[in-house]
């Protein structure tokens, strides 16, 4: 196995990696984050066996240097973000809530982990399987697509506990589901159906889940093959025009300034009838 350096800020962590199986383990008390690779696509998989994959304070520090090294690496395109075993996530872990609101942000840990998320400048998913619950829903929400399977079940729960819901959190549930819709899950503390979700707009695709996970390798896969120029320049759009402001036409004029041989690739594999094989951004960050 290969030993994964991580950066000065994360040095003392154990962090393992490898070239097949899970091959980055974020270790920390009670819990770990598992990198793994599978071609162009880079899985990290949130792993607390025993607590439905409840993230300690030290599993929602290791998210920053974690996605900061995936997006610096030129060989992943597309990153899934998954739970181990039969849950995706179900949220801060109780036992350690005090340190992982502690910190500079409101949220602490966890907000930072969410807006890292959030920045990663690649085509994410969130595939769901089971419990999405509390801070498990802000990482899903961070995601740019959101998968799951017919036996998920979501919720949002700082009414159970007696807590504000971190900023970042509350702001991109509105911005996903509505206010009516944010303020149902926020105020009764419900867990609702993967039907219920779809319909509310939590999630795009609902997925049988017998076969949930090859369905979500499939798709991940179909991302790659297609243009990484259109994606990265659509997500930047996209995601200034949900922020307003005047980050919109900055960017589109960014984009468009930008070389990239992959509209002669597609308009020629179109014609001739055949896949496209584009290029931009292979060996790039």
């Amino acid at each position: 196995m290969q030993v994964w350096s991580p950066p000065a800020k994360t040095r003392g962590r154990d962090v393992v990696a490898a070239n097949t199986e899970p091959d980055q383990k974020a270790d920390s008390a009670g819990g770990r984050l598992t990198v793994s690779r599978s071609g162009d696509i880079a899985t990290i998989t949130i792993d607390h066996a025993g607590k439905r994959n409840a993230l300690t304070a030290a599993m929602w520090a290791q998210f920053a240097p974690v996605l900061a090294e995936l997006a610096d690496d030129p060989g992943v395109t597309v990153l899934v973000v998954r739970g181990a075993g039969a849950d995706f996530s179900a949220g801060a872990d109780i036992g350690d809530l005090d340190a992982i609101l502690t910190g500079e942000s409101d949220g602490g840990v966890m907000t930072e982990a969410e807006d890292a998320l959030a920045a990663f400048p690649k085509p994410t998913i969130a595939a769901i399987d089971g419990h999405c619950v509390g801070g498990g829903w802000e990482l899903a929400g961070a995601c740019d697509l959101r998968i799951c399977s017919d036996r998920s079940t979501f919720g949002v729960t700082p009414s159970r506990l007696g807590i504000v819901y971190p900023r970042s959190g509350i702001e991109r549930l509105v911005a996903i589901a509505g206010p009516a819709v944010a303020k149902h899950l926020l105020f009764s503390g419900e867990l609702v159906s993967p039907q219920t979700a779809a319909a509310w707009g939590l999630v795009t695709k609902v997925l049988p889940a017998e076969g949930f996970w090859d369905a979500v390798g499939a798709f991940a896969s179909l991302i790659v093959s297609r243009s990484q120029f259109s994606i990265r320049a659509t997500k930047e759009i996209v995601d200034a025009v949900a922020a307003g402001g005047d980050g919109v036409a900055e960017a589109v004029a960014r984009w468009l300034a930008t070389p990239s041989g992959d509209r002669a690739i597609g308009v020629a594999a179109f014609l001739g009838k055949r896949p496209p094989e584009f290029t931009w951004g292979s060996g790039t960050p």
